[in-house]
């Protein structure tokens, strides 16, 4: 959904060429800062930002990652500038963050969630239009930046031309699958959102995201590295 656009040859059209199946979850990304940073609200971050343009470091798993687009998004619609620094992985990037180096990141809930729990990062926001059971008491980000909402979205789909009895067998066994009692409480535990439907509900989905993050991009002038 990101690729589409993030590159400029690709040799496939991934809606036009998959046939897509079913989601499976919706990871929310949380709005983190590093202890150094004298914010505890949304409001008071974006303040904290204005007031110093181009100081703080956003870290990110790498160019054109969710975290990285989850930020430009936020950038967008406050008008805040923020220094994108992006790494090898979520694993340095967190590291770096610990430490420091980087004080914000838009980082996936189950990467991030032990730290956060452990008040060694502050979570201001989750990303998604609802709180997370995971994490209760921490705000959605859009009840401060109207419209706001980003997401790490996991799905399956088949080759282009899987016969359609063979989609809506595998539709309704994922479905059945992610929807088990062990699958729901395990995916809560971390944070993320069991998607159910139909393989048209994914590929509306599918398209609408790419559709949302090509703005972005374009206006982030975000390459890949």
């Amino acid at each position: 959904m990101i690729n589409a656009t993030l590159y400029d040859n690709l040799n496939f059209n991934f809606l036009g060429d998959a046939a897509p199946i079913a989601g499976l979850i919706r990871v929310p990304q949380v709005l983190e800062v590093n202890l150094s940073v004298p914010a505890n609200t949304v409001p008071e971050f974006i303040a904290y930002a204005k007031a110093h343009p181009g100081m703080l470091n956003m870290a990110s798993a790498g160019s054109g990652t969710v975290q990285h687009v989850g930020g430009e998004l936020f950038k967008f619609m406050t008008g805040i500038d923020m220094l994108h620094v992006p790494y090898r992985g979520q694993a340095p990037a967190l590291l770096d963050m610990l430490s420091g180096r980087d004080q914000v990141m838009f980082d996936t809930a189950p990467a991030s969630i032990q730290y956060l729990k452990a008040g060694k990062l502050r979570a201001l926001a989750v990303t998604t239009a609802k709180r997370i059971d995971a994490l209760p008491d921490v705000p959605v980000l859009a009840d401060f930046v109207p419209g706001y909402e980003s997401s790490a979205i996991y799905g399956v789909a088949a080759a282009k031309g899987t016969p359609s009895e063979i989609v809506s067998l595998l539709n309704r066994e994922i479905n059945a699958t992610m929807t088990e009692p062990q699958t729901k409480a395990r995916l809560t535990e971390l944070g993320g959102t069991v998607i159910a439907g139909a393989p048209a509900d994914f590929a509306k989905l599918i398209a609408d995201e790419t559709q949302k993050w090509a703005k972005v991009i374009k206006f982030a002038g975000i390459k890949p590295e």
